[in-house]
Formats: C-alpha cells, structure tokens, sequence
C-alpha cells in the first residue's frame, strides 16, 4: 500500500486508514485481531481511534493487540479527545491533556503519533486549546497534532496560530466527512487545508455505507439503518438525489469489472488534498473487500463523470 506523507509534514502514513469506532463493541477482540492483521499484511499502518469509541473500549482493545497481534512500531496510531463521556465538547487545557494521559494508560503505550482535537469547542479559547496540543508534543505524549471536524475558518485560525510563533506544534491533519455523498468540506475546509499545508483524513468515505450499493433496493436486516443505533446515522443518504448518485457508482463499477465500493473509495482517496480515507468494517470479511478495492483506479472519464453527478 502506498503512503503518504501527512499534509506537508514528516510523518508518512498508508493512504487508507483503519477505524477501529466499532472495537471492543459491535467488533469484539478477536475479529478486531484478525483486522489488524489483514490491514498491516496488506501495507496498512494508520489506526484511528478515539476515547469515547465504546467508552475507551476501542483503544483498549487495540492496546492489547499491540501487546500481542502487532508490534507498536509497525502502526502509526492516531487518537482523538475533546469529547467527554457524557458527549460534552470539552477542549480545555485540563480535560485534554487527563483525556490523552487516560489514552495512553488505556493503550499501555508511551505516546501516539497522532492526537487530535475531536471537535471544536466554542467555550473555551483556542489559544487555551492549542496549548495543550503544544504541551502534548513538547512532553513526548504525541509526536504531531491535528484537528476534527473544524470549519473551514476554524481550521485556517488554528493552523495559523500555531505557525506564528517558533516552537509550537503545526496542525498536520483534518479529520472531516468526505464522499460522493457529502463534499461539503470542498467549500470551505479543503481549501484551508491546502493553504496552510494540512492533509485530509477522510471520514465515512462510502457514504455511511450507501455508496456500496446495498441500500439500493431496501434496508438489509443485518444493516446499520436497521439498526436503533445508527438509523439516523444512515437516513440522510437514502433521499433520491442520494440514489441517483449511488446509480453512478453502480454504473461505473459494472464498467470498470469493480464493485462499487471500489468506485466510491478510490474517488475519495485520490481526490486533492486527501492523505487517507479512514475506513471501518464490523467483521473481517467486510475489511477484506476494502483492502481488495483499494488497488482501484479510476479512469479520468469517470472520475470527471463522478465529479459532475454528485456535485450538488
């Protein structure tokens, strides 16, 4: 697998991540292993995680895997805080940097490569915010930073903050949503990106799962939408105008001999200003399809086709 360096700084990363949301949850330890491995055989190195995934679950899980499945050295592990248990956004210089220590001990490990700002947080000051990003990397815990889900001028504050005073940690990456089905960051947080040479890590590159097709003639019973969970997750993409765009991937993929999960992820990752898309899967089989699809390049022509249908 291909990688990338991340925006315009030093750390390389595959340019397809592993998600990890459901791990320790709807994943439970042992497929969550069996993931892992595929992912790193096929030249994978970027694992996503969070401390609200499962209530620390995910990065509990993939702290043991690292004790036992894969080696530490071998992932580039990025995490993300700002969310308390309680679903309140919490930036502080204190919440974040209890957050990220509570990350550490929960993955056993003595600094992750990536540390994110999991939202943005009104209530307190950046300048108190990005403090503790720079504490962060200054003590050791985390070697780079980034930020999630900012806007467009969000992201273009924080980053210039950073780079107006010597010695402080740069913003390296932005986490947002990014597929055929939502290109919203292409108006504003794109732009900023490139400008202040920040990469894209996409998220829900498939479109919460529409952009596979399965969606096309119902909801499946062993779908999210089915589920109470993530029913309202899903339903936004299951309008017309959302169809019409998943019967253009399907077009494509007949076309191509792919299947149109393959379409949908390779027109994100190859888009401009993307490093990686970060993909999820619930069981192995799912991943491996992934991990299948990922060798998919789109021709011109369709990719221009793609452009024009979803851009909406």
């Amino acid at each position: 697998m291909e990688q990338r360096h991340l925006g315009r700084s030093g750390l390389r990363v595959s340019r397809l991540g592993l998600g990890t949301m459901t791990w320790g949850q709807e994943t439970p330890p042992e497929e969550a292993a069996a993931q892992l491995t595929a992912f790193v055989e096929a030249g994978g190195t970027l694992v996503d995680t969070a401390g609200i995934y499962g209530d620390g679950d995910s990065e509990r899980v993939l702290g043991e895997l690292m004790r036992h499945v894969v080696p530490r050295d071998e992932l580039v592990i990025a995490t993300k805080s700002a969310i308390r248990a309680d679903g309140r956004y919490d930036a502080s210089r204190r919440h974040l940097l209890t957050a990220l220590d509570e990350s550490l001990d929960r993955m056993d490990i003595d600094h992750v490569d990536l540390w994110q700002l999991h939202v943005y947080d009104p209530a307190t000051p950046m300048e108190e915010t990005l403090s503790a990003l720079d504490e962060a990397v200054a003590s050791g815990r985390a070697r780079y930073v980034g930020v999630c889900d900012h806007t467009g001028w969000q992201l273009a504050k924080a980053a210039s903050w950073q780079r107006a005073w010597p010695g402080r940690a740069p913003i390296v990456s932005a986490g947002v949503e990014y597929s055929l089905l939502h290109r919203d960051a292409e108006r504003e947080v794109l732009p900023a990106a490139e400008d202040a040479g920040v990469g894209i890590l996409a998220w829900s590159p498939l479109g919460r799962g529409v952009l596979t097709g399965k969606y096309r003639t119902g909801i499946p019973a062993d779908s999210r939408a089915a589920t109470d969970r993530y029913a309202e997750f899903v339903r936004p993409y299951l309008s017309e105008q959302s169809r019409l765009i998943v019967e253009s991937v399907v077009t494509a993929a007949e076309g191509l001999h792919v299947t149109p999960l393959a379409v949908a992820l390779s027109w994100v990752r190859d888009r401009p200003g993307v490093t990686a898309p970060l993909v999820g899967a619930r069981t192995l089989a799912q991943l491996q399809a992934i991990l299948d699809a990922e060798k998919v390049t789109l021709p011109d022509e369709i990719r221009d086709a793609l452009d024009d249908i979803s851009d909406i």
